[in-house]
């Protein structure tokens, strides 16, 4: 694959490359006396010196007789010099920040290139809010690299979104310089069943000689996976079991292993590595999503590779699972992921290998953060007013969120919610009916839940139950709903549902926690409905008090925002709530609300 990534094509500095290498010229950068981690052997090699030109790395070993008068000296003193770190699958949305502020967040612990699937943006406003976020990121040295987003809306015929995306578009982004391929193939019954759109979609991407991302969330490894593997889709991040990501693997599919703000997967899934005497080469760390306190608190990739060494990974692998196996899914080795002669200048220098302690970060040979802090500066970008524009749906009333019957009781399909985990649960729960209504019943730990499309104007609305949350009086809503983006809102009773819903309508979108009619909480994400035009702090300070909101009415979710957000994905197992009503994931039927009635 071409790479666009890199500060010079290779062609164009090979000769200034090899003088450096042999003593004919001297480099632009040389770091001195460090322990490499080589991930092309999986060795620590000792004092090592790496000489960079033209933000390429011209010689690895003994780089001193490189070293001139305006050469910038480097002394790694003995600590670790690995490849930069890349996430071969995240949406910079669920950040809730710009692409810009993402870039100043993540730079600093190590990363120097993401593989992005903004299909959230695209859900809302098209591509023309993929090329926004691209215009973001360019003004960064963060190597943001497009994976086109593939299924918008998620599942044809199931919700609505903002904007639709088709084969022939999908050509057209495979032509664009950032694009590295295909984003996550989520209509895996699309692939399965032999949709002819669905693998036009991918024999286009195919077609360019790029890589098709997937979405496999299934627990079934045979017929199915099968399919989906031979269809020509190269990574999934979905792996949820051992089992999973083992058969995966076997079959040559990267697996892409998650370790995000509420989803914990590492844990489980690493177990395919740690438990079976099996070649690592298809296992990568991904975040997927990350929310602003994970990534001041924890870290981002950084953070995964010490977790996945914390449960039993040799730091080497666990570094090679962010670097070369990651280039190498998106055929991109050959210019990425290694600290190797001709290869890109991206580089970090770690104090503790255990922890993943990154100190410095040198992205095309350039130092881009220390000590945590970024040393680049950009101004703040300007989205443009369509993509600050997206609530099109018309105020709330109490009686939209009314869920009509006459009886005494009512056997309902009820969502039932995983803590950290993406799965859901269907029950069949039995609820009270009053004054032809049926309630929500907080002492079951259920509460109401209503999608309403809010793109169009369609009025359209889909009503249900939900349990798990653990909330007892109060309504929660958000704009942020996968991957279709319309009105979510879940609560106790009918007026704090509306409160809610109305406004996130005036605000332009965001989070908000209502209760007895008081705002307890708040962030507003005027861009697209999905990110602030806050600072990464700023943002963070009002999402804690939203979560702090969260807790008091009772939830004990870790990142219960993202929990709530994956309640209406109709391509998850096992029942999702739409803007069309209830959707069973694993039969892809739509469902009734009520399955009995007691008279």
């Amino acid at each position: 694959m071409i790479n666009h990534f890199c500060k010079t094509e290779l062609w164009k500095c090979s000769t200034k490359l090899a003088d450096v290498a042999m003593g004919r010229a001297k480099a632009d950068v040389v770091i001195v006396g460090g322990k490499l981690i080589n991930v092309c052997t999986h060795e620590i090699m000792d004092d090592v010196d790496v000489a960079i030109s033209f933000g390429r790395i011209a010689r690895v070993g003994n780089c001193k007789y490189c070293i001139g008068e305006d050469t910038l000296v480097v002394n790694a003193n003995g600590r670790y010099i690995a490849p930069a770190f890349m996430d071969g699958h995240i949406h910079v949305e669920s950040s809730m920040i710009t692409a810009g502020e993402y870039a100043k967040a993540v730079i600093p612990h190590g990363t120097s290139g993401i593989f992005m699937d903004p299909h959230e943006i695209c859900n809302v406003v098209g591509l023309e809010g993929v090329k926004c976020m691209l215009d973001d990121t360019k003004r960064t040295p963060l190597k943001a690299m497009l994976t086109t987003p593939s299924c918008v809306p998620a599942v044809q015929g199931f919700e609505d979104a903002g904007a639709t995306i088709t084969s022939k578009d999908v050509a057209d982004t495979m032509l664009w310089d950032q694009c590295v391929g295909l984003g996550e193939m989520m209509n895996f019954p699309g692939v399965i069943f032999s949709n002819p759109e669905t693998h036009a979609i991918i024999g286009e991407t195919l077609k360019s000689g790029k890589i098709v991302t997937g979405h496999f969330s299934i627990p079934e490894t045979e017929n199915s996976l099968n399919a989906y593997v031979a269809s020509g889709v190269r990574c999934c991040h979905e792996s949820t079991r051992e089992e999973d990501a083992l058969a995966k693997m076997r079959m040559g599919m990267y697996v892409l292993m998650r370790e995000g703000s509420a989803w914990h997967d590492v844990q489980e899934v690493v177990k395919a590595i740690t438990r079976h005497e099996v070649d690592s080469r298809f296992a990568c760390l991904i975040s997927d999503d990350t929310h602003p306190a994970t990534l001041i608190n924890q870290g981002h990739l950084d953070h995964i590779v010490k977790r996945a060494i914390e449960e039993g990974v040799d730091p080497i692998t666990a570094i090679q699972m962010v670097t070369i196996n990651v280039a190498q899914c998106f055929h991109l080795d050959h210019e990425m992921g290694s600290v190797a002669p001709g290869k890109c200048a991206d580089i970090v220098i770690i104090d503790d290998l255990n922890h993943c302690k990154v100190n410095e970060v040198f992205i095309n040979g350039e130092l881009v953060a220390k000590q945590g802090k970024p040393t680049f500066f950009c101004q703040p970008y300007q989205y443009p007013e369509f993509v600050r524009n997206t609530i099109h749906m018309n105020k709330t009333t109490e009686e939209d969120f009314h869920v009509k019957a006459e009886g005494k009781k009512a056997d309902c399909r009820v969502i039932e919610v995983i803590p950290a985990k993406v799965p859901n649960v269907q029950r069949i729960l039995s609820l009270d009916i009053k004054d032809g209504k049926i309630l929500p019943d907080p002492d079951q730990d259920v509460l109401k839940v209503a999608v309403f499309e809010r793109h169009n104007f369609t009025g359209t609305r889909g009503l249900g139950f939900v349990k798990g949350f653990g909330i007892k009086e109060g309504a929660l809503a958000q704009t942020v709903a996968h991957d279709a983006h319309n009105m979510l809102v879940i609560g106790s009773n009918d007026r704090d549902m509306m409160i809610a819903v109305n406004t996130l309508i005036e605000s332009g979108g965001g989070s908000v926690a209502v209760k007895n009619g008081e705002i307890l909480g708040r962030v507003d994400m005027p861009i697209a409905g999905l990110m602030s035009d806050k600072s990464l702090e700023e943002t963070s300070q009002c999402v804690e008090g939203l979560s702090h909101a969260w807790k008091e009415m009772g939830s004990k979710l870790p990142s219960p925002f993202m929990t709530m957000a994956l309640i209406a994905l109709a391509c998850l197992p096992e029942l999702r709530l739409t803007n069309q009503g209830l959707v069973d994931c694993t039969t892809f039927e739509k469902k009734d609300l009520v399955v009995k009635i007691e008279k």
